[in-house]
């Protein structure tokens, strides 16, 4: 049956019926498809453009700001999208609690919160705990994709990631680095640079999630 042929919910945002019990992520969409994360989507600038291109993949958006997951209902549903969903909810939690265990093929994480003063580093969402949170929920060979405008924040992502023994670095596929985010649009239009990286996770056995005390600090992801 083709795509257009199959109807989707009459509202992309998810409405949780529990928030301590990992999510039916097969209940979530019309296909069983591989699975691509944006932790904090924003206006779902990116992801709704990148589902339209990839019908063949499931996108799910993480956004806690209402406005900004209405954007994605409202930008999906005028698309005709199948394979776009919402929920609202704090990243950070979600990655750590919500998500099961080798579920995700991908994660994007797009100009997060640098939280530039030194006293609230402790607020981003990359930071020493993230890699090994992110591993458990991406299946084996999965990606973890970043970008920021903040150098700083850019250094110790790679740092992060570079001393997780569970991730090699890759390129980001062309085709994935031209679609922006809006405020990855803005920010390039007045001469400042995208900075992005991407880690592949290397496969090995797997355990449960991290203790409460590791969990990310940024919660809300992107600034968008």
């Amino acid at each position: 049956m083709a795509s257009s042929e199959i109807s989707g919910p009459a509202n992309l945002i998810y409405e949780f019926q529990s928030i301590v019990e990992p999510m039916d992520l097969a209940a979530l969409f019309t296909r069983p498809q591989r699975l691509e994360v944006e932790l904090g989507c924003g206006d779902a600038s990116f992801l709704a453009e990148y589902a339209r291109r990839h019908l063949e993949t499931n996108f799910l958006g993480v956004e806690r700001l209402l406005g900004r997951i209405k954007k994605l209902d409202r930008k999906g549903r005028k698309a005709g999208l199948t394979n776009l969903r919402g929920v609202r909810i704090e990243s950070a939690y979600f990655l750590q609690y919500l998500l099961s265990a080798q579920s995700v093929a991908a994660l994007h994480i797009y100009f997060p919160d640098p939280w530039p003063k030194k006293k609230h580093h402790r607020h981003r969402l990359i930071n020493q705990a993230f890699p090994g949170l992110a591993r458990r929920v991406l299946v084996p060979d999965g990606i973890a994709y970043l970008r920021t405008d903040d150098q700083e924040y850019f250094t110790q992502m790679t740092e992060v990631f570079g001393a997780a023994g569970e991730f090699v670095p890759v390129a980001t596929p062309g085709a994935l680095a031209e679609v922006l985010t809006d405020f990855e649009r803005d920010f390039n239009a007045r001469g400042i640079p995208t900075l992005s990286a991407a880690y592949q996770s290397r496969y090995t056995s797997m355990t449960g999630p991290s203790p409460g005390p590791d969990l990310p600090g940024g919660g809300g992801g992107g600034r968008r």
